[in-house]
C-alpha cells in the first residue's frame, strides 16, 4: 500500500464515533486552525469545516461509520483519506513514553470512489 502524500492548504483529522465527531484541522505548518467536539452529523460537519474547505483534505480512521463522512466529503467534492487503524501511532499525552513508539506511522490511503483516490 502506497502512502498518501498529497499537498493541501489545511489537513482535517477525525476522530469518529456514534454521536460525535472530533476534528481537528492544521495548516501546512502545523498551526492549529480548528479543535472541535462536533455532533457526527453531516450538517455539523459541514458547517466547521467550511472556513477552510479550499484546499482541505480530510483524513479518518477506519472505524465503523466512516463510509458516511466519506459519502458527505464526496458529495461535496471534499478529498477523503482512510487510515488503518491499527497502524496508527499512540499519541495520547505521555503514552509514548509509557508505552514506547507505537506500531509505526499510519499509512493512510484514500477511501475507495474519493476524490483523492485518482489512478493507481
Amino acid at each position: 500500500m502506497r502512502p498518501y502524500q498529497g499537498q493541501h492548504r489545511a489537513y482535517c483529522g477525525v476522530d469518529l464515533h456514534a454521536r460525535t465527531m472530533y476534528l481537528c484541522i492544521l495548516d501546512p505548518d502545523g498551526r492549529t486552525l480548528l479543535h472541535r467536539d462536533i455532533p457526527a452529523n453531516p450538517d455539523a460537519f459541514l458547517d466547521a469545516d467550511a472556513p477552510h474547505r479550499d484546499g482541505l483534505v480530510v483524513a479518518c480512521e477506519c472505524t465503523f461509520s466512516w463510509y458516511r463522512l466519506a459519502d458527505t466529503c464526496a458529495e461535496h467534492g471534499i478529498p477523503f483519506v482512510l487510515g488503518a487503524v491499527r497502524r496508527v501511532p499512540s499519541i495520547g499525552p505521555g503514552m509514548r513514553d509509557a508505552e514506547g513508539p507505537g506500531p509505526g506511522p499510519a499509512t493512510p490511503r484514500p477511501a475507495p470512489g474519493s476524490p483523492a483516490a485518482g489512478r493507481t
